[in-house]
């Protein structure tokens, strides 16, 4: 069967059993719509949770991201899984012991505001529309390297299908439908991950095989890795070049705060039984995700030695070292088509020499002694790596296909959670909570659905123009998180004197802050050409990077928050007592 052909199998099968689940479980009430009736058992919610946590960024772009960094990727690995130990011990229980279907919720009741709410609201959108570009992005890519067509074809595919996917359930049917999406996601990285590591170092198991020898030689993986980057004017992958150590420590605490700021995932410990639940919940969503993070390291590596090796099949230099052009593999041509991969023979040798060009003195002694003129692999999209990497190494169809219903997976659960959390913003905290409190049911329903179809235009327009590739495009939604949510919601657990005017005060000069520092390096609105600056090391605030000044931004809140608070009236006494009693621990 042709590569087309099980693709189309493979993810047509994966689709029809999503669509399935969906219509099995579809909702009936705006309890099951938004929180699934508060009867999700923790360890499946566990496995939703990551399902809608781990996105197009996680599957597709973060082993991409770790494949061109080298080890600065790491920034991305320990602040995205360190977060989910803020949010378990520090979010979580408290939130659901509240009991509020949405973030924006309580903080408007805990700060006794609606103007508290809005912001909230304003908040979560900004958050949630970053993020779900990343998504969109994502789903692009997969389906144009499913479909053979360009990417917009491919994206606009995709928002037909996670339109259609989205509003059937609400949480409910995305719950159910998020536990499948795991199950095909995780499969679908470990797979390829497996059969790559027996292929490069003999060892099945992809993180020990990061640390093994190469198959045939006594040299390790990374140290072969490394020796060969160096010689075509890299940066050795082992090292720290992608960032600065500020940037990197930063870019970290920024997206620990981030995703324990995130709406559309603390509102799924919102849909559990019991406030212990909580806990569990987010303890099992680690083991889930653990799983894939903790392979993601050794896919980017190996991504980026088949690749290499792919080019550079011979000794630097040599005359016959690079690959003839019409000797490129099957896989590149089938990338090519999209636009995410270009070659292009600038001396007309007949072969394709990829070096960094950009280090003037390798270049400059590169086209003396070799005649280079230029890297020769002008497009290298980062999102591709973990898609082309079973093409790469010649790995069977099938396992070819399963990873593109894997990237899909990815990113269609974390659309459908976004897009949920887009909807009930405007249905149930806008129009119910704020414009409309006597709105009935089926008409908050309606307004989410409609609200869902406005979203997801947007975010495909915004996915068609992206500030970024996947990945880093959801790091600048972690840091929006993090400067705006995060520090409230725990002021708003653990300072009983914080009142309503810090909090709106707080959420306004994070989110703010941040999004003009965006702005000013990305383009307003994140719309291409506007951007008011070169987004280089040169032009940034002391050097921090758009990605990293999300943790600046947080700590703009807490201390604009903290002063306001200072000179106004103080919290009303049963505010005082009602976060008291959110704080008691209890057992059930």
């Amino acid at each position: 069967m042709s590569l087309q052909a099980m693709s189309f199998l493979v993810v047509g099968l994966t689709f029809a059993l999503y669509i399935g689940i969906a219509i099995w479980a579809r909702t009936a009430s705006t309890s099951e719509f938004y929180v699934a009736g508060k009867g999700i058992n923790p360890v499946a919610n566990g496995m939703a949770t990551a399902a809608d946590w781990m996105s197009a960024a996680s599957f597709i772009s973060m082993a991409g991201l770790i494949a061109f960094l080298g080890y600065s990727g790491a920034a991305y690995l320990m602040g995205w899984t360190g977060g989910y130990v803020l949010m378990a011990l520090l979010l979580a229980p408290y939130l659901r012991k509240f009991g509020k279907f949405t973030v924006p919720e309580f903080i408007g009741d805990r700060f006794y505001s609606k103007t508290a709410r809005v912001i909230a609201v304003i908040s979560l959108l900004v958050i949630s529309i970053t993020y779900v570009i990343g998504q969109m992005r994502g789903v692009g890519i997969a389906f144009s390297n499913l479909l053979n067509v360009p990417i917009t074809i491919g994206l606009v595919s995709g928002m037909v299908v996670v339109f259609i996917y989205a509003v059937f359930g609400g949480m409910k049917g995305i719950t159910y439908t998020q536990i499948a999406q795991y199950c095909v996601m995780i499969f679908a990285y470990t797979v390829p991950a497996v059969f790559i590591a027996l292929q490069l170092t003999g060892n099945p198991i992809p993180q020990l095989a990061l640390g093994s020898t190469a198959v045939g030689t006594d040299t390790f993986l990374l140290e072969a890795l490394d020796n060969t980057l160096v010689d075509l004017g890299f940066a050795a992958y082992t090292s720290l070049s992608g960032m600065s150590q500020l940037n990197m420590f930063l870019l970290t605490l920024s997206l620990m705060i981030g995703t324990a700021g995130l709406p559309h995932v603390i509102v799924r410990f919102f849909t559990v039984p019991k406030i212990r639940d909580a806990r569990k919940s987010a303890g099992w969503s680690l083991v889930f995700i653990a799983i894939l993070y903790t392979t993601a390291p050794a896919v980017g590596a190996m991504a980026m030695w088949n690749f290499v090796n792919t080019v550079q099949p011979g000794e630097v230099g040599a005359e016959t070292g690079n690959i003839q052009v019409d000797e490129l593999p099957e896989w590149t041509e089938r990338w090519q088509q999209t636009g995410l991969l270009v070659f292009e023979d600038k001396n007309n040798d007949g072969r394709i020499q990829y070096y960094n060009d950009q280090n003037e003195e390798f270049a400059a002694m590169a086209e003396e002694e070799w005649g280079w003129e230029g890297n020769e692999v002008t497009t290298l999209d980062r999102d591709i790596m973990v898609l082309a990497n079973p093409g790469i190494a010649g790995l069977p169809n099938w396992v070819i296909a399963l990873v593109a219903a894997g990237g899909i997976a990815a990113a269609l659960s974390t659309a459908a959670g976004l897009l949920l959390a887009i909807s009930s913003a405007i249905s149930h905290d806008l129009l119910k909570g704020v414009w409309m409190p006597n709105i009935s049911e089926r008409g908050e329903m309606r307004a989410a659905r409609i609200s869902m179809a406005g979203a997801i235009l947007l975010a495909g327009y915004l996915g068609l123009n992206p500030p970024g590739f996947a990945a880093e495009v959801v790091a600048l939604a972690f840091g929006l998180a993090a400067a705006s949510l995060f520090p409230v919601l725990m002021m708003g657990i653990f300072m009983k004197s914080m009142n309503k005017q810090g909090a709106i005060a707080g959420m306004l000069a994070g989110l703010i802050s941040t999004l003009l520092y965006i702005f000013v390096f990305k383009g307003w609105f994140f719309i291409p050409g506007t951007n008011m600056l070169p987004d280089s090391a040169d032009y940034w605030l002391f050097g921090i990077n758009t990605g990293s000044f999300g943790a600046v931004g947080a700590g703009i809140n807490f201390l604009v928050a903290y002063l306001v608070s200072r000179v106004t009236a103080g919290t009303p006494e049963h505010i005082k007592a009602m976060v008291e009693e959110v704080r008691v621990p209890r057992a059930a």
